[in-house]
């Protein structure tokens, strides 16, 4: 019975790999090759989480990065299918525009930003990624971005 629910918990979300590293360390015997993994998990429902999974191979490292994204999971708010307001956030060196957009637009966002937007539920919106093409950073300066936006967004509607 808990197994049948587990397998429907997992059926909801879609996974999406971001990026695969082949990492080499040079070592006495000669090079210790290992794989990492970028993943992100969401359910089109305002569900979404990213996470890094390493091994010495390419399925297990993905499915350890895939459970760390369900286990730290964000819950993001969509207003009319877009986000609520506009929002500037910088994560290192990756620094990240998004701002909602009218119905029918799309998602006018490039990289990890357009995939990670599309696994929340968002349908419009229009975004930047300046300063970084390191995907591993840009796809943290979203999910933080959206997790301010969302506190925020709660902080407004809790005072009305």
């Amino acid at each position: 019975m808990i197994e049948e629910q587990n397998k429907n918990q997992e059926k909801k979300f879609e996974e999406k790999v971001l990026l695969i590293r082949r990492v080499s360390k040079k070592i006495p015997g000669g090079n210790y090759i290992t794989f990492s993994a970028l993943v992100a998990v969401g359910d089109k429902k305002g569900n979404l989480g990213i996470g890094i999974g390493r091994s010495l191979e390419v399925p297990p490292a993905i499915q350890k990065a895939s459970n760390y994204a369900k286990k730290h999971l964000i819950n993001i708010p969509i207003v009319k299918k877009t986000i609520p307001f506009e929002i500037i956030y910088k994560f290192k060196s990756a620094k990240i525009l998004l701002k909602p957009a009218p119905e029918g637009t799309g998602l006018k966002v490039g990289s990890v930003a357009r995939i990670l937007l599309d696994l929340v539920g968002v349908e419009n919106a229009s975004g930047k990624i300046i300063g970084s093409r390191n995907q591993i950073a840009n796809a943290y300066a979203v999910i933080k971005a959206l997790n301010i936006l969302s506190k925020k967004y709660k902080l407004i509607n809790n005072k009305k």
